[in-house]
């Protein structure tokens, strides 16, 4: 017999086989069947990886628990790290699989969620109030599950529903059942977190939800869903905070691909891809890329802060990832890792959780977000026998991503983003030599926009050096300290806040060159005398052509606070300061004086497009040169 014969023949038989998994990868015609041993590790790092023949060696269960090697926040659960040896490894081809796994109805019975759809739509507002509102992060993700129990063998009723899964549900990134014995999952999750291969590092944000009845989708519904503000901000959202990660796992960043449109069987998503080469161990890949935005939130150390003040128990595996290591036939590690979303976990007693969440940001509305968690259930809901099966067979011949009007309106969304991203570009294209030999060091306010911000002053000529806020470090040995962007109460008393504040004093006292941004900019703008305020509604993901000393710049904006002022100029106890304001409640968008600059955008977001140009600006009077050798860049 054939292994998955073997295995279905054990299961029939009243015993378990073993662990396992069976994968199906996007758009593949076959199933990979993996089985060996697994094991139980503490950390990433120890995910076993041996030099061995080409192929996968490790299907790692990573839960969200594991956040905490990057030092954030969350609720532990206990939930273990669980890594499959793989010792065996075959390719079932897909009509074989659909024939030979279950073709039997799930049955469960006590189908709820834990949390109410009042009590999360209270909970949205919650978030929308006491976080965003607030100046904690642009977006968070709130999650929670839908229980029952499952009647009959739980191993069983996870390869029906996977039967299922592979007839009904489409654009699924995997399609999968892994069962280690003490748990199985199963599930078809949309989305890649993190790939490696041939040294090239990929993501893929996605974000916006379309509903729609797992019929034919409306061409009408989705292009207004399409040009949707809501939507669009989202998608840049997540698409800015993955370039964040990018920033720490690939040499030069990631270059943005994109958008698309991901067809399911009840919904369809936005995405992008993101791309860019690198040389880090698969396993610090994906340390340094726990985890998505796209289930967490931005900035992404405060999200997790959010997520366990708010959701109050742990995650299991819910936006954790499976990720598959091995080794390609030249001996490069490689590493594909999807996202733990649309999954459902069963016990080996029948208890089933399916984890769903919604994404916060401040246009959100509570129904709409609850109505968004039942959506994103559908699938495996679908199943397991708790909702409408969507039809059997083949994908339409002709996807709605594939009509021009869509295609148009999905390519309409890079307009207005930042080239510096979307184009590819020779190494030294924007280099200016007035700064060549000069260093730059970043103070990370806990904000990994600042892993963007090197990436852009090293494009322009900097060594950069990237700190966190609580660190030690010599700072007048750099020619330029950035004190960077961060989520938090300006006006607050914090440690971080007083530290930050304490840094800048000492740089306007030295007169050290300083460029200050966003938070940094904000506590600068206080120690010049001007009050920072809490703005009516957060400007979290905005997009904005503001005036900036004489010319217009396109740039975009995550803040809750601003500093305004009534005139364009203004004394300061570190001499004349010069503002660039708003004309109708005078919020201060940029300033300079001697020696120093604050700017309350990101010039380093996917949202600004004239951000290389405001930074070359900037550092021509910061970092004065002989005339002539710098500058102002083009817009890049």
């Amino acid at each position: 017999m054939d292994p998955l014969t073997d295995l279905l023949a054990a299961l029939a038989a009243g015993t378990d086989p073993g662990p396992f998994a069976l994968v199906r990868r996007d758009g593949a015609d076959h199933l990979d069947l993996f089985t060996g041993t697994v094991r139980t590790v503490d950390r990433l790092a120890d995910i076993p990886l041996p030099d061995a023949t080409a192929g996968p060696a490790t299907l790692a269960l990573v839960p969200y628990r594991q956040i905490a090697e990057r030092g954030f926040a969350c609720v532990d659960d206990g939930v273990p790290l669980e890594c499959l040896r793989i010792e065996r490894h075959h390719r079932v081809p897909l009509a074989t699989a659909c024939r030979a796994l279950p073709d039997t109805p799930v049955r469960t019975t006590g189908a709820a969620f834990d949390i109410t759809d009042d009590a999360y739509a209270a909970a949205v507002s919650r978030v929308l109030t006491e976080e965003i509102g607030r100046g904690e992060g642009a977006n968070f993700v709130i999650h929670r599950t839908l229980r029952a129990r499952v009647q009959g063998a739980p191993l069983t009723a996870a390869l029906a529903a996977l039967r299922s899964l592979l007839l009904r549900e489409r654009g699924a990134y995997w399609t999968f059942v892994v069962h280690t014995g003490a748990r199985t999952l199963v599930g078809a999750s949309p989305e890649r977190h993190v790939s490696v291969d041939d040294g090239l590092v990929m993501m893929n944000p996605i974000s916006g939800t379309f509903r729609h009845t797992g019929a034919a989708a409306d061409r009408a519904a989705l292009l207004r869903f399409l040009a949707d503000t809501k939507e669009t901000e989202e998608l840049y959202m997540v698409l800015d905070e993955e370039l964040k990660m990018m920033a720490t796992v690939a040499e030069r960043g990631g270059q943005v691909v994109g958008p698309y449109l991901k067809e399911m069987s009840h919904l369809a998503h936005t995405e992008y891809l993101l791309a860019g080469h690198g040389a880090k161990d698969v396993r610090d890949v994906l340390r340094e890329t726990m985890f998505a935005p796209t289930v967490t939130g931005s900035p992404m150390e405060n999200a997790c802060r959010v997520i366990a003040r708010h959701e109050g128990t742990g995650r299991r595996y819910y936006s954790g990832v499976l990720a598959l290591l091995g080794h390609d036939d030249t001996g490069r590690q490689t590493l594909d890792a999807p996202i733990l979303i649309r999954t459902a976990e069963l016990s080996p007693t029948g208890e089933l959780r399916v984890p769903v969440g919604a994404t916060l940001v401040r246009h959100s509305t509570p129904a709409a977000e609850v109505a968004e968690t039942h959506a994103k259930a559908a699938g495996v809901l679908a199943a397991l026998g708790l909702g409408p099966q969507a039809p059997a067979g083949p994908q339409p011949a002709v996807r709605l991503a594939d009509d021009p009007q869509v295609r148009a309106a999905l390519a309409a969304r890079n307009a207005p983003l930042a080239r510096f991203w979307l184009d590819q570009r020779p190494p030294g294209t924007l280099a200016l030599p007035a700064l060549a030999g000069r260093r730059a060091l970043i103070v990370d306010g806990e904000d990994t926009f600042t892993g963007m911000l090197a990436h852009q002053l090293g494009a322009l000529g900097l060594s950069v050096t990237v700190r966190p806020w609580h660190a030690e470090e010599r700072v007048r040995a750099y020619d330029l300290v950035v004190v960077g962007p961060g989520p938090g109460d300006p006006t607050g008393d914090t440690e971080k806040m007083t530290r930050l504040r304490t840094l800048l004093a000492e740089l306007l006292d030295a007169g050290h060159p300083t460029l200050a941004v966003c938070l940094g900019h904000q506590l600068l703008a206080g120690l010049l005398g001007l009050a920072v305020h809490r703005r009516d509604a957060p400007y979290q993901g905005l997009q904005r052509t503001v005036p900036l000393f004489g010319a217009p710049r396109r740039v975009g904006f995550y803040a809750t606070f601003t500093a305004r002022a009534a005139d364009d100029r203004r004394d300061s106890p570190y001499g004349p300061v010069e503002l660039a304001r708003d004309e109708t409640d005078g919020a201060v968008h940029a300033l300079r004086g001697r020696g120093f600059a604050g700017v309350q955008f990101h010039p380093e977001s996917v949202l600004s497009p004239d951000g290389v140009a405001v930074l070359t600006d900037l550092l021509r009077d910061l970092l004065p040169a002989p005339a002539g050798e710098l500058s102002t860049a083009s817009q890049a």
